[in-house]
């Protein structure tokens, strides 16, 4: 049997002991967790919930909390213990989380103290929870146990997992009846670790290396990437205790950071808060910059780049050298700033349900259009019919737990993921994602719109903060019944405040995107422009939730 990428503590002990693992910052400082500390605290729970709560193999345990370096403990004790780990979204509701909880019966609860309310009102909902665990180490006297409070220097034996058994349940939805729970095994992680360690010397510049971690820990993103690969590589991983840019920046300078994995919303911030720094300076400083930024469209040396603009990289501390961004499309603008001053983007695509990666850009001739290789691991393949992509491998999902009918839904008897993505590959191989099946606008005529290539176009305008498009049907007319297309922009601050009378700020808006469509077919220009002043809804991982933003606007609209 390979190694299991959850059950290379012991390894990682001997080779790393007394360096930093994991770290996480807090109004008194850094709490950090050296890779012998980590270890000794996993068998400390390990110990407790295999000899004091006599859990028993396949039992479930939750996990509700901010990113810290506790949810490693949790996480590598659940292996050790036999559990299966569920970890959930600390910003859902309490119904969203009870329909969760419902859904999996979990016997332990491991909770930060800051959900602790929340656990206590979940465990008289949910039966099936018998234990709090309360995962940081508490404020004052509790009545419930804490890691830091559990009986230390006893042993206990590993109980077996093979690479068929269930890893995780990562829920992608929890407002239905029947929430979808992405069930991943040891087989189907390793397999992403080990795809992900043959491609990062293609990626990082050294071996260990500082990572400032952004993403939540129940996003699985995170979880494979963000944390085993890069714990399996002995680096360090550290979490803001908050996502404003400017207090971001000030932990990459602190922590000397050298890399990170996000998602576009995240990079779009940082770009705009660097960018209005630049805006405040002299006026001979900044079209210095214009033309040090022109000119580096010329300079393929990336350590001349980086000699240019190294004023700004002292911003992220010096040693700051790239990202991997994935979750969602990445508006090319973007990627191409941050390039053009001498930091790395690697974009990447994937799926829950696949563990997550499928593909990841990397090398000197990456493309910012581009989701890059896909992962040796796989066979991919386009359906000649709907233009979708269809994957098959080892880290495709055992399937949804407990929903045999969602899961037929997806995947196919001969192992064939439905990724639900239109897709098509370049000349060179590379992946390139279109569009969302389930998003497609369907036009009276029979013309088929993806939203991403529209708000795509629209994004080019720097007036507008935040874009979402979807299909409106319309209800009178000769076209009644059928789709029109619809925009919903969100203004940026400094057009709200030019434009205060409503009627002049939807006719500015309105005439922006008007100008903007010109470069897309007639066909796929938006008929129904919507003005909102507050920000989109949107996931965990800033996945802006379309059928939420049509709900709302078409209520009103």
């Amino acid at each position: 049997m390979k190694e299991n990428i959850l059950s290379l503590l012991d390894k990682n002990t001997k080779l790393y002991g007394e360096r930093i693992a994991l770290g996480k910052r807090n109004k008194y400082g850094w709490k950090e967790l050296t890779y012998k500390g980590l270890s000794l605290l996993t068998k400390q729970f390990a110990s407790y919930l295999i000899t004091d709560l006599q859990i028993q193999k396949g039992e479930k345990m939750a996990i509700l909390s901010e990113s810290m370096p506790e949810i490693g403990a949790c996480l590598f004790a659940a292996v050790i213990s036999g559990m299966v780990t569920v970890p959930l979204d600390n910003k859902l509701t309490i119904y969203e989380l009870e329909s969760i909880l419902t859904s999996c019966q979990p016997t332990v609860f491991a909770v930060s103290q800051a959900n602790l309310e929340k656990a206590l009102e979940l465990q008289k909902r949910i039966p099936s929870i018998k234990h709090i665990i309360i995962m940081d180490e508490p404020r004052y006297e509790s009545k419930y146990p804490s890691l830091y409070s559990l009986p230390s220097g006893r042993e206990c034996k590993w109980r077996h997992r093979s690479l068929r058994d269930t890893a995780l349940i990562i829920y992608t939805s929890g407002t239905t009846g029947a929430p979808k729970g992405v069930q991943t095994t040891f087989g189907n992680m390793t397999s992403q670790v080990w795809g992900m360690a043959k491609v990062l010397p293609d990626i990082l510049p050294h071996e260990n290396v500082n990572l400032l971690s952004i993403l939540p820990m129940n996003h699985l993103f995170e979880l494979t990437v963000g944390f085993s690969t890069f714990l399996n590589r002995g680096s360090s991983i550290f979490y803001p205790q908050s996502l404003k840019p400017k207090d971001v920046l000030g932990d990459m300078r602190e922590k000397k950071i050298d890399f990170m994995i996000v998602v576009p919303a995240f990079m779009k911030l940082l770009k705009n808060t660097i960018e209005a720094d630049i805006n405040a300076l002299p006026a001979e400083e900044k079209l210095l910059f214009e033309k040090s930024y022109a000119a580096a469209e010329y300079i393929t040396d990336y350590s001349i780049r980086r000699q240019l603009f190294r004023s700004i990289l002292a911003k992220f501390g010096g040693n700051f050298y790239g990202f991997i961004s994935g979750g969602a499309p990445l508006d090319p603008s973007v990627g191409e700033f941050f390039e053009r001053i001498g930091i790395k983007v690697f974009q990447c695509y994937g799926l829950s349900e696949t563990s997550p990666i499928i593909s990841v850009d990397r090398g000197d001739d990456r493309k910012l259009l581009s989701v890059g290789l896909v992962l040796d691991s796989y066979d991919a393949k386009i359906d000649s019919e709907t233009g979708e992509l269809l994957v098959k491998g080892p880290s495709v999902m055992k399937g949804y737990y407990n929903n045999p009918e969602k899961t037929a839904e997806v995947l196919e008897p001969d192992g064939w993921l439905h990724t639900g993505d239109i897709a098509e590959f370049g000349s060179d191989n590379r992946l390139y994602i279109t569009g969302r099946i389930k998003n497609m606008i369907v036009l009276s005529g029979g013309k088929k719109v993806f939203p991403e290539e529209v708000e795509a176009v629209l994004e080019q305008n720097p007036n507008f903060a935040e874009i979402c498009v979807f299909g409106a049907i319309r209800t009178s007319g000769a076209k009644d019944g059928t789709e029109e297309i619809m925009t919903v922009i969100v203004p940026t601050e400094d057009v709200l405040k030019k434009y205060p009378n409503e009627d002049e700020l939807q006719a500015f808006i309105v005439h922006e995107v008007k100008n903007l469509s010109v470069q897309l077919a007639p066909y796929k220009r938006p008929v129904n422009i919507v003005v909102r002043k507050e920000p989109l809804p949107r996931t965990a991982t800033r996945k802006v939730k379309r059928n939420v933003v049509k709900d709302e606007t078409m209520a009103c609209y």
